[in-house]
């Protein structure tokens, strides 16, 4: 526990994050997340952000050492995705009960667990997760995960996030801390070279990392690791040799990327593939960090000359939709990286931004926003969903994109919507991605379903009822029965 308090405020005194650097020692110490008030939701555990970060790591066996309920969290969390091995979306737990606490069983069923997925599984890795049940009765966690490596002969890494240390975001760090500590640097690659990178923060929702790796590969740019989408152990293990790094999303893995720059002097930028500008700017800075690394300086003409044939293909797709979406209001009601990098891609296009959620960013991604927007006057920190339904009422925004979670705030408000956030069914990264990210918005603004329901229902408005007089004697009889069932008469009916 010890060890894991060091790992903690270590995190906490993250020198490459500009907000903690503008902390004093006391506030310091208290990390990133708010106090919560009562019946709010925390967002996240610190088990759930560790999770997040390592389970895309496809090849891998992910063990949970905690009672059932605690593997609540599943493989399709995210909506991440593999080109290969599948092994990840299997769940194992060691599924500890009362009598296992009580009796001090943990430690032994835990090796047990790890023997049993080492002989029907063999994968290159088992990472091992401890939850607050197990943290709190004192199974050392490490211990065992030692023994079991140096006993089966495959690396079983401890992932020491137990739910109650903090945040989901806290999670994301000790993750990438478990990384550095048990993973990469293990493997010496003998094909490096001097077109390797590593992209950090990228989790390859709905495939969408496979729409910008292509790109890369036509310049002569290999992924050396992809940490943690569609990632193998091995990759990983390897890629202290890559020789730059970009940074996808700092808030998750910033303390990953500085560390690595410090142990094998791997520079990193942040960067967006989301939107044209932004996907070619990072095009950009990573070759120059590859010349700047001893690489050819010809690729930086190769790579200005697939940036011009690559924008020109996706400006001319874009044409056909710049005059329905121009003018268009869009609400972002997301965070971190993409409060302002699908800002910038959307305004590409000529739509109007009323408002970005800033929730879960940085401050070098507020000044980002201040920069794209001009001002500051349409980022807000959180908006209430009663406040959120009145904007969305009174028509002050033709759609919002945000997450599953405030989706049926806009559907009562009867505004269109689209699932920015990790769940959604679309890639929306690269030059190719900006298209599909443009294609859905228009689909969703220009669905006919919204004239539908925006009409006045029918029992809201009545049409007057004419009688109109029976041709028979017969269908007068009738008539005149059904009235007289239901205790009406001609007279009764009137108009609205």
């Amino acid at each position: 526990m010890s060890s894991l308090r060091a790992k903690i405020q270590d995190v906490f005194n993250e020198p490459a994050c500009e907000q903690n650097r503008g902390k004093d020692a006391k506030a310091r110490k208290k990390g990133c997340s708010k106090p919560l008030t009562p019946g709010a939701a925390g967002g996240g555990c610190a088990f759930d952000g560790a999770k997040i970060v390592l389970q895309p790591i496809t090849d891998v066996a992910h063990l949970i050492h905690a009672p059932l309920a605690c593997e609540g969290n599943s493989w399709d969390n995210r909506g991440a995705a593999s080109s290969g091995p599948t092994l990840w979306r299997t769940s194992f737990t060691t599924d500890l009960t009362e009598l296992d606490i009580v009796m001090g069983q943990g430690e032994r069923k835990l090796f047990k667990a790890i023997r049993e997925i080492k002989e029907a599984h063999r994968p290159p890795a088992i990472f091992v997760y401890p939850t607050c049940v197990t943290a709190l009765i004192g199974d050392d966690i490490e211990a065992v995960c030692r023994r079991a490596a140096e006993k089966f002969g495959l690396p079983v890494v401890p992932v020491n996030a137990p739910g109650f240390v903090g945040s989901k975001n806290l999670g994301n760090k000790l993750a990438g801390e478990a990384l550095l500590e048990h993973v990469i640097g293990t493997v010496e690659p003998d094909d490096a070279g001097p077109y390797d990178i590593n992209i950090l923060g990228e989790f390859n929702l709905s495939g969408e990392f496979w729409l910008v790796k292509p790109l890369l590969d036509r310049l002569g740019i290999r992924v050396r690791a992809c940490i943690p989408g569609d990632a193998r152990y091995l990759d990983i293990a390897s890629a202290h040799r890559a020789r730059a790094a970009m940074m996808v999303c700092s808030t998750a893995l910033i303390n990953l990327a500085r560390k690595m720059e410090q142990r094998w002097d791997i520079p990193f930028f942040e960067g967006s593939f989301y939107g044209i500008t932004d996907t070619s700017e990072a095009l950009r800075q990573i070759s120059q960090l590859l010349v700047k690394k001893g690489a050819d300086p010809e690729i930086l003409d190769r790579t200005e000359a697939m940036i011009a044939d690559e924008e020109a293909i996706a400006w001319k797709k874009l044409a056909a939709y710049r005059p329905r979406l121009e003018g268009k209001r869009v609400l972002l009601n997301t965070g971190g990286v993409k409060s302002w990098s699908v800002v910038h891609a959307l305004m590409e296009i000529g739509i109007e931004i009323v408002g970005t959620s800033v929730k879960k960013s940085t401050v070098e991604d507020k000044e980002r926003i201040k920069q794209i927007l001009k001002d500051d006057n349409h980022m807000f920190e959180q908006m209430p969903a009663r406040e959120l339904y009145a904007m969305l009422s009174e028509h002050k925004a033709d759609i919002m994109l945000s997450g599953g979670r405030t989706q049926f705030i806009a559907l009562k408000a009867k505004t269109p919507w689209l699932d920015i956030n990790q769940e959604r069914q679309h890639p929306y990264a690269g030059y190719e991605g900006v298209v599909q990210l443009v294609r859905q918005i228009d689909l969703a603004i220009h669905n006919p379903i919204w004239c539908q329901v925006r009409e006045p229902a029918p029992w809201d408005c009545q049409p007057a009822v004419r009688e109109e007089l029976p041709r028979t004697k017969s269908e007068a009889a009738t008539l005149h029965a059904v009235q007289e069932f239901a205790g009406t008469t001609a007279d009764d009916f009137g108009e609205c």
